[in-house]
């Protein structure tokens, strides 16, 4: 076995894998633990310790993975992905790049690609953004018109809500996310108490049905990118007693092919 062959070997071991997703949720408990200014002021250094070590683990992973794979590794998008993380928590964090000091926590995103399953809906939403972008066309232009709509009603009863087209978009996208939707529909039920159909109907369209509509998109996404499951031992036998069973009954109708087709003696004696 060649170099890169035992390298790859190691690398998808389940011990380093799972060694890794193990560094991978310290190092995001450490730096979390960095905003709190007892914990630094008491244990600074042993977290500082703590990411360097990991950010070194990481650095000495992606390394050994572009060794393994050569070539290959520059076809899988997640090894992009993690070389991108990784060489931004190399970035110097001092000068003009001191703020890349707290992109560091994007390393937790590492998590996404170690874990198989997180891959699974991380791809199925990337399979379902087509879908998901209709969903939002139609969504803007549900609100598009509503703010229309609303500006033209209650512009002029309650402006600091509706009074002109920007300001409606931001109140209905308000509304939309269920924030504070009851206190904007009595201000303007005070003046016309009949607003409540308004409001009822564009909460029904925007978040009841869009939502559900962008459930829908990607539960089905996530079923087509669903692994076909293994069989199990009991459906393994049927098949293979499945598989004997057509095969006994091919030869049984080859040898009745055989006798049918089969010419016939010929007569010896005279009929009487």
């Amino acid at each position: 076995m060649s170099g890169p062959e035992r390298v790859r070997a190691v690398l998808e071991s389940k011990f380093v894998q799972r060694a890794v997703i193990a560094v991978i949720v310290v190092n995001a408990i450490t730096i979390g633990c960095e905003t709190s200014a007892y914990l630094m002021e008491r244990a600074g250094g042993l977290l500082h310790a703590v990411d360097r070590i990991a950010l070194a683990i990481f650095t000495v992973e992606i390394a050994a993975r572009l060794y393994a794979y050569r070539k290959s590794f520059f076809a899988d998008p997640w090894n992009w992905f993690d070389a991108a993380i990784v060489a931004v928590a190399l970035v110097p964090a001092s000068g003009p790049t001191s703020v890349l000091r707290s992109l560091r926590i994007l390393r937790a995103l590492r998590l996404v690609s170690a874990v198989p399953s997180m891959r699974r809906v991380v791809g199925a939403l990337l399979t379902a953004l087509p879908g998901m972008a209709s969903i939002i066309g139609l969504l803007v232009l549900m609100i598009y018109i509503a703010a229309v709509i609303s500006t033209k009603l209650f512009g002029e009863l309650v402006p600091e809500r509706f009074e002109d087209l920007p300001r409606s978009l931001f109140t209905l996208f308000q509304i939309m996310t269920g924030d504070d939707w009851g206190n904007v529909a009595q201000e303007v039920m005070q003046h016309k108490p009949w607003a409540w159909v308004f409001f009822i109907v564009y909460i029904l369209m925007s978040t009841f049905v869009a939502l559900n509509l962008f459930i829908a998109v990607v539960v089905n996404a996530m079923h087509e990118t669903e692994p076909s499951p293994e069989p199990s031992p009991a459906e393994t036998r049927a098949q293979v007693e499945l598989e004997e069973v057509k095969q006994e009954l091919a030869a049984v109708n080859a040898k009745l092919d055989q006798l049918l087709t089969r010419e016939p003696a010929p007569a010896t004696g005279k009929v009487p």
